[in-house]
Formats: structure tokens, sequence, C-alpha cells
């Protein structure tokens, strides 16, 4: 059998005048065989190979490669193509290749990965598997074990046409049970499910909520697939969004970490702090032009607490709701109305049970059932305007552009607190003289 050296003349012309078709051979080979003949060929000559591999495929023989056949290779492939191939390479050996990439290939690159904010390619990840529509199905599956040495287990593989298009989905079940001269065209799935590269992460994970999917192909302008979002990791970025917004919900920043300097810290919470304070001072005003009937019934003092306490609680309560139904978007435009009418109404049949209960034990309390009464109604308005407030206001704040998780609560507390006192104070003065004995 002749050496390998002395096949290599009779491989470079083969390469030399079907580079396309060599490439399909180099695509059916495993990793490793790859690899040995991309050491074993010329710099030049392979990459006239390489430039016809799928991108991911070619990412992969060249993440463990040295720097320098890296930056030959690289430097001969068209400038988009080697940006597109350095994308795909896992950070680490990103990072490590990008100095020896030529300057054009780094410009291509940039525009890559600038992604919209909170969208899904933010936190997709580039190492998926990709066949071409012509591989036989016993070389997919002694890829897809090569995967498997590597400990990188897969759930999909996904199927390309020439011009690196996703055609089509391969399932692992259905490949085990095709024949195995088949070709993966004939058993791929047409009919799949994909998302946008510009997808924000919350609509995502909602749809693979929905779906039940682990994980959907991450699909440019192009209908080329880029990457694959898995759902543990659409989890985590959701989780960290609604953290942060959570927080912002309460005044605070959503970059403020645990650990965060103590300056940083100040320059977050001081802003809010100063809002709270005013909107604190616009109940007290509020609780001040009914000086004089507070003066007369002390017992009023008393109770303002537990109506600002229930009117937030019952607030809170909505806009938790609605916020969640804002994040997941779960709300469509012409049910914003319709939610808020529920919210309404919920807030109404839980202001006329808790008003009864506190009038009974304001009764109880005072011993006159007309104090009661003025609680008992204080709370059920409350409450009613809490639940709508609490719906409406992040709805509205969103409508006009704002950020409904940074301002909501606040507003919500100003509003809760000042209907509470004008209602609660408001049918003491109506009932005054049943209130003074």
């Amino acid at each position: 059998m002749p050496e390998p050296t002395a096949l290599l003349p009779l491989v470079q012309r083969y390469i030399e005048k079907n580079p396309v078709t060599a490439a399909r051979h180099l695509e059916s080979m495993t990793e490793e065989e790859a690899i040995e003949v991309l050491h074993a060929l010329p710099r030049k000559l392979s990459a006239k190979t390489f430039q016809h591999l799928q991108v991911s495929y070619l990412a992969y023989l060249l993440k463990t490669t040295d720097p320098e056949i890296f930056k030959d290779i690289i430097k001969r492939l068209p400038a988009k193509k080697a940006a597109t191939v350095v994308m795909h390479l896992p950070e680490d050996a990103r990072d490590k290749f990008l100095p020896y990439a030529p300057k054009k290939v780094k410009e291509f690159l940039k525009e890559l990965l600038t992604y919209p904010e909170d969208s899904v390619s933010q936190i997709m990840v580039t190492d998926f598997m990709t066949f071409r529509k012509t591989i036989k199905v016993r070389d997919a599956i002694r890829k897809i074990r090569s995967y498997k040495k590597r400990n990188q287990t897969q759930s999909y593989c996904y199927v390309i046409e020439d011009d690196e298009k996703l055609i089509g989905v391969l399932n692992m079940y259905d490949i085990i049970l095709a024949t195995q001269d088949t070709t993966i065209e004939n058993v791929m799935n047409r009919d799949f499910y994909f998302v946008p590269w510009t997808m924000d992460r919350e609509e995502a994970a909602s749809e693979l909520s929905k779906r039940r999917y682990s994980a959907v192909p991450v699909l440019d302008n192009d209908m080329k697939i880029i990457g694959v979002i898995k759902a543990e990791h659409l989890i985590k970025g959701v989780q960290t969004e609604v953290s942060e917004d959570v927080q912002k919900m309460f005044g605070v920043g959503g970059d403020e970490r645990a650990f965060s300097p103590l300056l940083f810290s100040l320059r977050m919470r001081l802003p809010w702090l100063h809002v709270n304070l005013l909107t604190a001072f616009l109940a007290a005003s509020v609780v001040a032009l009914f000086e004089d009937v507070i003066a007369k019934i002390t017992i009023l003092a008393v109770f303002l607490p537990v109506v600002a306490g229930q009117g937030g609680n019952a607030g809170a309560q909505s806009l938790a709701v609605v916020m969640r139904g804002i994040f997941m978007r779960e709300i469509p435009e012409n049910k914003a109305w319709s939610l808020i009418g529920k919210e309404s109404l919920l807030g109404l049949i839980n202001g006329a049970i808790i008003g009864i209960v506190t009038a009974l034990v304001a009764w109880v309390w005072d011993g006159n059932p007309y104090f009661g009464v003025v609680i008992g109604l204080g709370m059920l308005v409350n409450l009613f305007i809490a639940g709508m407030a609490g719906a409406s206001i992040p709805i509205f704040m969103k409508k006009i552009g704002l950020d409904p998780a940074q301002c909501s609560n606040i507003i919500l507390t100003t509003v809760t607190d000042v209907i509470g006192f004008f209602a609660f104070l408001g049918f003491a003065v109506l009932f005054i003289d049943y209130l003074v004995v």
C-alpha cells in the first residue's frame, strides 16, 4: 500500500479540481480524521477546501489547532465567512485566536456580535451539529457518536442547504430507526419551529414553555442557523431579567448587586428615595386636610395605617400579576381593558369582604357601629381603586414608552395612600354627627 505522502499529490489534484466535492467528503469524516487532513495538506489548499465547509464544522476543526495554522487558514477565507467561523468558536477559543484574525475579519465580527439587548442571540450557544442534506444516515450516526465521546449531548441535529440555510431538524430517535444508506434529507422534519435572532428572550421563554421544547434553532435574516437557544439558559436569562425588574419596582437599579460598591448603590437608590419622599408628603397633605376631624375623633389616626396597608397589599397583588403578564407577553393589546376590568372587579369584591371584617373589628374596638361603617366603606373604595390602579399603571407606563418596572410600584403606593386616606377620612366627615358623641 502506498505511503500517505505518496498519495498527497493525487489528493491535491483532486482537491484543486473539485474543492466542493472534497469538502463534502471531509464533512462525512469524524472530526479526528478531518483534523489529520487539516495538518497534512498545504495551507493554501486547506483554505480552498475549508471555505466550502459548513461554518459550525469548520469552527470545530480550528478550535484546537495551533494559532499559526489558524491565522494562515482564516486569512485565506472570505472575510465575512471567516468572521462567522470565529463567532462559532467557544468563548475561550475565540479569545485565544482573535488577535490572529485580520482587521477586516474583526470588523465583520464586531457587527455579527452586536445583538439587540435582551434578545435570544445574547444567550444562544453556538456549539451545535449541522449536516448537509445529502449525507448518509450511517455517516451522521458516526459523527454523533464522536460528539458523544466529547461529552456533548445533542437532542437535535440540524440540516442545511449548500448556502447554510436551515431546511430541517433531525430527531435522534428518527435517525436510529432510519435505514443506514438513506440520506438524512429523507429522515429530517421539515416542519420545524425556530426563533429569529432578534426575538426578546422573555417572549422566547413563553413560546418554549407552550411548545415544551428543550432547544430551538436561532436563525438570522437569511434563514441561516447562527445558534441554538436552550430552555435551561433561557430560564436563567429570564430569571435574571425578572430579578432586575423586581429591583426596579422597589427603586433599586437593575445593575446593582449584593456587593456593589457603596457609592454605586447610593447613586442607584437615592434618587428614587427622593421620589418616594415626595409621594409620602403628598399622602401626608391629604391627612392634613382633615386635621380638624382627626383632632375631634382621635381613633381615626389609629386606623390610618390599616387603610394604607390593606390598599398597598391589594394593589401589589394586582401589580404582580400584571407585571408577570407583561414580562411573559401574556397580555394582548386588545385584552388590556378586559384585564383592568377583571382586577377592578376583584378589588371591589375583596374590598367588600375585607371592609365587612374591618367594620366588625372597628365596631367592637370603639363600640360605635357608625365608625365600623366609615372604615368599612373606606376599605371598599380603597381596595377597588387599588385593583384598578395595580392593573392599569404598568399597562399605561408601557404604552407611553416607560419601563413599568421602574416606576409602577412608587406610583401605586401614592395612589392607594391618597385614595385610601381621602375615602376613609371623607366618610368620617359625612358621618361626623354620628361619630362625635
